[in-house]
């Protein structure tokens, strides 16, 4: 494994830490935008994975975004989360059982413009890669 690699994963797991220990108090929202933990099945693994993520409420669902931070390629977690059709989130000390929708081009138009207006750097991210960043809806069952 790259050196990269695993001090992203470690740092990953100590946000997941702090989140948990926390209940959402510590790495529950950043640059203003509310953070939840996303656990989802690998897709290869089959073994479930944490990641903190960040999301907007719609709908009674929580939308979430694999924007990557505007990098060339899909976040791992999003490419679980298309293969998954439940999955776990945590939402401050809540645990919450949802099923998982990927949004298709009509539905991501409304999510994406609802997005950019709460958080308006998200646009920064599209402008810097080709891939259409992807959005999923996970509602709760």
């Amino acid at each position: 494994m790259a050196v990269g690699k695993a001090v992203w994963r470690a740092m990953t797991a100590l946000n997941v830490w702090l989140y948990r220990a926390s209940k959402g108090r510590v790495m529950g929202k950043i640059r203003g935008v509310p953070v939840l933990l996303l656990t989802v099945k690998g897709r290869k693994t089959g073994a479930e994975h944490t990641t903190p993520v960040s999301y907007f409420e719609d709908a009674g669902g929580y939308v979430v975004t694999g924007s990557a931070g505007g990098q060339p390629v899909e976040p791992q977690w999003f490419r679980n989360v298309r293969r998954a059709e439940h999955a776990v989130i945590e939402v401050g000390d809540r645990k919450i059982d949802v099923d998982v929708h990927v949004a298709d081009p009509e539905q991501h138009k409304v999510l994406w413009d609802k997005l950019v207006g709460r958080a308006p750097f998200f646009a920064n991210y599209q402008a810097k890669v080709e891939r259409e960043i992807p959005m999923a809806v996970l509602t709760p069952h």
